[in-house]
């Protein structure tokens, strides 16, 4: 059921004249709904931006929460949507608080004509449970989107890349390596090389649970993307139970050097490296 031209004026005066009791209400049972967790001079504030953003939604003709007419409420309330959800808010009671929206009118009504039109009143509920959908939508894509984020920051902080020696970098790996993560550890490990300008890599697999054939590929890729960069690399962290399980499976590691522990290939980059300045 859509606002018709003359009911959506109704509304407008109707907010024009009763503002100022519709957000003092509005606000009111908002505050009810989130229990004190936010201020009620700030949810004043949101309150009355909605009001006043619905207002001249309906103002310039929006039938609906779909056309040009109400971007500016969308935007509004995509807004309201993210810093709400960043703040750790559900989206029913977001939902909920637009909801209430209706309520605030509907008391306004009450007061000015004893309700009003059923049909004027059932379309302009309508028109704000779209609203409360909008928000539904753009909390679900900014949750996912602040969940994807936060999973890109735990996958970088989870593959460091550390200089321990100088022209000596590596990168300790701990849990399992899959493609995503591989290839954020390749880019990490390609930049530092680039910024150090180190000659040598570690890869410490020491926290790595189990080797298997793709975890292999993945050092392995790693490793070759290190040499084009000029860094010779040492795999170390080999445990008497990942060497029987590498030598059941096949996996060579060629001219790869490995070492047992992390102390072993830095004594062995070390040693090398002051071969090489011989």
């Amino acid at each position: 059921m859509a606002l018709s031209a003359d009911e959506a004026g109704r509304f407008v005066a109707l907010l024009d004249s009763n503002e100022e009791q519709v957000v003092d209400d509005w606000t009111e049972r908002v505050t009810q709904t989130l229990r004190g967790r936010l201020s009620r001079p700030e949810l004043r504030r949101q309150t009355g931006d909605l009001l006043r953003g619905f207002r001249e939604a309906l103002r310039d003709g929006a039938q609906d929460l779909v056309g040009p007419k109400a971007d500016d409420l969308r935007a509004q309330l995509h807004e309201l949507c993210a810093n709400q959800a960043r703040q750790g808010f559900t989206a029913t009671e977001i939902a909920a608080g637009i909801y209430s929206f209706k309520d605030a009118v509907l008391a306004a009504l009450r007061r000015t004509d004893g309700g009003g039109s059923l049909d004027e009143y059932a379309a302009f509920s309508a028109f704000v449970d779209a609203a409360a959908l909008v928000t539904f939508d753009s909390y679900v894509r900014i949750r996912e989107q602040l969940i994807t984020d936060q999973a890109e920051q735990l996958l970088e902080l989870s593959t460091p890349v550390v200089k321990l020696w100088e022209g000596v970098v590596a990168v300790p790996l701990v849990g399992t390596l899959d493609s995503a993560r591989s290839q954020v550890v390749m880019e990490r490990l390609l930049q530092t090389l680039v910024d150090t300008g180190s000659p040598y890599a570690i890869i410490d697999i020491t926290g790595v649970p189990a080797v298997d054939t793709q975890v292999a590929q993945h050092i392995l890729k790693t490793v070759v993307a290190a040499r084009l960069m000029g860094a010779d690399c040492v795999i170390s962290g080999i445990r008497p139970q990942i060497a029987q399980t590498i030598v059941a499976l096949g996996i060579e590691f060629g001219d790869i050097a490995t070492k047992a522990t992390l102390a072993d290939a830095l004594r062995h980059v070390i040693s090398k490296s002051k071969r090489a300045e011989r």
